[in-house]
């Protein structure tokens, strides 16, 4: 019965998504509720574990999300994602410019989604590819698979935030490893970009879209990079710090980095590196820009708590001994997570939505995964990221951006962006199986 329960309202939130258009908030909502009835808790007890997953969910994200989202806004607007692809562009050459694209996509989408990134630096590609001569597919599918890379892997992107809150992982760590998995998965984005180009005709049947003449930013180089390099730097340095042989010790050192080095606070002062980047632009302005950035964080937020509401209802049923999965090594724990986020985000769309639901489902299988430690805890985390890239097709979001602002066609996209996620994915979950036998 309880296994019955778990394919049908998996099946309900993949229908309710792609056939119905239904938002993510309600399917997951609707589907901790229905999970309730049929596993026989009663009304009040639903609705208080639905209560409690949500908020145990957000509160230790929420906050992260929501900064997260205004430092990547404060980027966007201040042209200083343009001034960060011009600043790594210059550092490796116009000669291996496809190699720079691919590595500013992979540094600008740590704060703002792939979809903007994507368009924000698409009008880059056209023009470095006239400079350069190489064909503009090259550009398109080496930026597509380098933002698409840290959007599920490394914090603080919504996806595996909410992972690694539902997991109860540690998220300095997840940082860590995100960053040691993510640029071999960038990288093999690139690659994938030079060599399926030699076989791969551009056309020009997509629908145009209008290109928009980008002013000059006068953010500099330095400036733009702070807002992302210092939360990530002091994250990691509290990682550090809590070590279980506590290399820094345990005096004052210790207590300042865990205290700057949370989340909440690493990004906090990271949004006040990214205010500096406006100051010049009208006070009114930037009070528009933070209610834009507060207006995408809600939604993300809820979508975030109603996975861990999900998440709550499942895990009051033993489902690791209903269905009688092992591994004695962790794993097979790690590849049965990559496949069921692969099948979701391949059925509906949404990396985020496949992340979230996923996580849900694993959690109560940790244990008999044998992934308890925290290393294994963020691996799992990774693991459920690299199934969520595996692949972005014509339901996904992503894949008509890449397509139309690039002007190629759909059978072009498919056999160039679509096949470069998918060797990205399969490369996301080597890494981390890698790591898992190494640490």
């Amino acid at each position: 019965m309880e296994i019955f329960v778990l394919g049908a309202v998996v099946l309900f939130i993949i229908i309710a998504t792609v056939k119905f258009k239904m938002h993510p908030i309600f399917s997951l909502t609707i589907a901790a509720v229905i999970s309730g009835f049929l596993l026989g808790l009663s009304p009040q007890r639903i609705m208080e574990t639905i209560g409690e997953g949500f908020g145990k969910t957000l509160s230790g994200i929420g906050l992260v999300i929501a900064f997260g989202t205004v430092i990547g806004i404060y980027l966007e607007k201040t042209g200083a994602t343009q001034v960060l692809a011009n600043s790594i562009l210059g550092l490796i050459g116009l000669k291996r410019s496809p190699l720079a694209i691919n590595l500013a996509g992979y540094v600008i989408s740590i704060p703002v989604f792939c979809d903007s990134g994507f368009i924000i630096l698409s009008s880059l590609n056209k023009a470095i590819s006239k400079r350069t001569g190489i064909p503009v597919l090259v550009f398109a599918i080496a930026l597509a698979t380098g933002l698409y890379s840290a959007h599920v892997f490394v914090p603080p992107t919504p996806g595996p935030l909410a992972a690694a809150a539902i997991l109860e992982a540690d998220l300095g760590l997840v940082l860590v490893l995100g960053l040691l998995v993510s640029l071999p998965v960038s990288l093999t984005g690139y690659f994938w970009a030079r060599f399926i180009a030699r076989f791969l005709e551009e056309e020009d049947t997509a629908e145009k879209t209008e290109e928009k003449e980008e002013m000059p930013s006068t953010v500099k180089p330095f400036q733009a990079f702070l807002p992302l390099l210092v939360p990530i730097i002091l994250i990691a340095l509290k990682s550090v710090a809590n070590y279980p042989s506590y290399p820094l010790g345990k005096g004052w050192v210790f207590g300042v980095l865990d205290f700057l080095g949370s989340p909440v606070i690493a990004l906090l002062i990271g949004v006040f590196f990214a205010f500096s980047l406006g100051r010049k632009s009208p006070v009114k302005e930037r009070g528009e820009w933070v209610s834009e950035a507060f207006k995408q964080a809600g939604a993300i937020v809820l979508i975030t708590g109603a996975g861990g509401a999900f998440g709550a209802i499942l895990r009051t049923v033993d489902i690791a001994s209903i269905i009688n999965l092992e591994s004695s090594t962790g794993a097979g724990g790690l590849l049965i997570a990559f496949a069921i986020a692969a099948v979701l985000k391949t059925a509906q769309g949404s990396s985020t939505v496949a992340i979230i639901t996923t996580s849900a489902i694993i959690a109560p299988l940790l244990e008999t995964f044998g992934l308890l430690s925290l290393t294994d805890k963020a691996l799992a985390v990774l693991a459920v990221g690299a199934g969520a890239m595996t692949v972005s097709h014509i339901n996904d979001s992503y894949f008509w951006v890449v397509s139309q602002f690039s002007n190629i066609n759909v059978k072009t996209a498919l056999r160039g962006h679509t096949l470069g996620t998918l060797l990205q994915g399969v490369t996301g979950i080597l890494m981390v199986l890698l790591l898992y036998f190494i640490l």
